[in-house]
């Protein structure tokens, strides 16, 4: 790619653009724990929910794909299919998470990701480890288990559950890392969600049951929603450095409790405004120190 196509940098666009992504984000759990809880009709299992994440979204980048006609080149397929496959047990591992914890602790232990991505980032990448890294991972883990609340039944295990889907998301980064220096974004985007949506498909129908047109519309509002945020994301990254760009992406915190709070009426505790302020401390180290670095 030449210098006269790359984007100029446009750190204001960059703001607005993740900021935007993380209320689209924060949006697909909201309308996932709609579905798991019975709010909109029948409990929906978190795979038929996956499910229609990923075809909802498939669908929006296929629309897409034909209009702008982009060239597949040489995809990788290994590291598509690993990729795909932590990605839809990330998602169906936090959608499920949402239907037993309030979405503020749900999006916080989500952060872990990036903390977790990094630790494999030893084996995977031979990648290094500071001081600095070592101690913002074990802060961050600190902050999870605060939120895991030791001996609180549901809220325990849907704590665990957020966990699982912060560590399979966070093995997917070191696929996407891999892939962004082999291909281009929409690429990685339109083959991800289609490999995606064959897996969900797969374990959906183990327990598949007919949709309310609600459902159906909260379904596709969930998948549209995520590529909108996926969309937003990596232009926002294309247009600043991801050290400027990673901060604003944990307002998806405020969004979450914000919606929990006007649809569900569910406010955060003292232990989870505890466990999220630990983890997105650990979050700001990491931010700063990659900063320094570069």
């Amino acid at each position: 790619m030449s210098e006269q196509s790359l984007p100029r940098a446009n750190p204001a666009l960059a703001a607005a653009l993740t900021l935007a992504a993380s209320a689209f984000a924060a949006g697909t759990t909201l309308l996932a724990k709609a579905l798991g809880t019975g709010a909109l009709g029948p409990e929906l299992h978190p795979l038929q929910i996956s499910h229609g994440r990923f075809l909802f979204a498939f669908l929006g980048f296929a629309t897409a794909a034909m209009i702008i006609r982009p060239t597949i080149t040489r995809p990788n397929w290994g590291l598509h299919i690993g990729r795909s496959t932590l990605g839809w047990g990330g998602v169906t591992l936090m959608f499920a998470a949402a239907t037993f914890i309030p979405l503020s602790d749900a999006t916080a232990i989500s952060f872990l990701n990036p903390v977790v991505g990094m630790l494999l980032a030893i084996p995977f990448l031979g990648e290094k480890i500071g001081p600095w890294r070592w101690g913002s991972a074990a802060l961050a883990f600190t902050g999870a288990m605060v939120l895991t609340r030791p001996g609180a039944g549901a809220l325990e295990f849907g704590a665990f559950l957020a966990l699982g889907a912060a560590c399979a998301m966070g093995g997917e980064l070191i696929f996407i890392k891999k892939l962004t220096g082999r291909e281009r974004p929409f690429q990685i985007l339109l083959i991800n969600n289609a490999i995606g949506l064959a897996i969900a498909t797969v374990a959906a129908a183990f327990v598949w049951q007919m949709p309310t047109l609600q459902q159906w519309a909260a379904l596709a509002g969930i998948g549209l929603l995520m590529a909108s945020a996926q969309t937003c994301f990596i232009n926002a990254m294309r247009l600043a450095d991801a050290s400027f760009v990673s901060p604003f992406f944990y307002t998806s915190l405020s969004f979450a409790a914000l919606y929990d709070a006007l649809v569900f009426s569910v406010l955060p505790d003292a232990i989870s405004w505890l466990g999220a302020g630990i983890i997105l401390c650990a979050a700001a180290v990491l931010v700063w120190r990659e900063a320094r670095i570069r």
